[in-house]
């Protein structure tokens, strides 16, 4: 199936749409109108229907979208239609957390394996997580043998770039950055910097 060039902007606001579906569909909910799936995803509905417009043409006047069918044409859209290997580098506090986070198969992504430098814990996290926890030094040979296009990265600063260019070098296209480190990558390579702290200052704002 030839990719749909889908500005990214709008791929991130589909993949909110497709996110509400499945919580209308897990309800049993077989409709819904532009407006309810507009408010539910935080936007207008001008602008859901526009973004829609990307990957076909849905909904019938009067009657509203079918959940199951729009949420199935997003998830083949956004590529979720089989899950998709990821591998996660870093498996301290915050690593360990993501490797439990359930919500990941639900969207689409499987951590079918996970690295760090620290040897003396990976086989207990292996077991614990029932995820294997392997070496820093085999990340790049795995990613190549795997064929993984996606990464997590759960380091210090000071390690960030570097596990970024080993990633990308084997084949990464498409990096979720937890690490502080403001990463430098190729046009080609998409980077999403989920900053915790940064994320907390901004809500300080509005509490002050």
């Amino acid at each position: 199936m030839e990719k749909i060039d889908i500005p990214r902007r709008t791929v991130y606001r589909l993949s909110l749409y497709q996110r509400c579906l499945q919580k209308f569909r897990e309800n049993g909910l077989q409709t819904v109108s532009s407006e309810e799936l507009a408010s539910a995803a935080g936007v207008k509905s001008t602008q859901l229907r526009k973004d829609l417009g990307y990957v076909g043409q849905f909904g019938t006047r009067g009657l509203g979208y079918g959940v199951v069918t729009l949420c199935e044409a997003l998830s083949g859209a956004l590529g979720l239609s089989v899950l998709q290997p990821v591998v996660l580098v870093g498996v301290g506090n915050l690593g360990s957390a993501l490797l439990r986070y359930s919500g990941f198969r639900r969207e689409g992504f499987e951590i079918i394996a996970a690295f760090d430098s620290d040897t003396d814990h990976t086989k207990s996290t292996t077991e614990e997580m029932g995820v294997p926890v392997i070496h820093s030094d085999e990340l790049a040979f795995y990613v190549r043998e795997h064929g993984v296009k996606m990464a997590i990265i759960a380091v210090p600063e000071s390690a960030g770039q570097g596990i970024a260019n080993a990633l990308i070098e084997s084949g990464v296209e498409a990096i979720l950055n937890f690490s502080p480190a403001v990463l430098s990558v190729p046009e080609n390579v998409m980077v999403k910097h989920v900053d915790l702290a940064a994320e907390l200052g901004s809500l300080g704002f509005f509490t002050a």
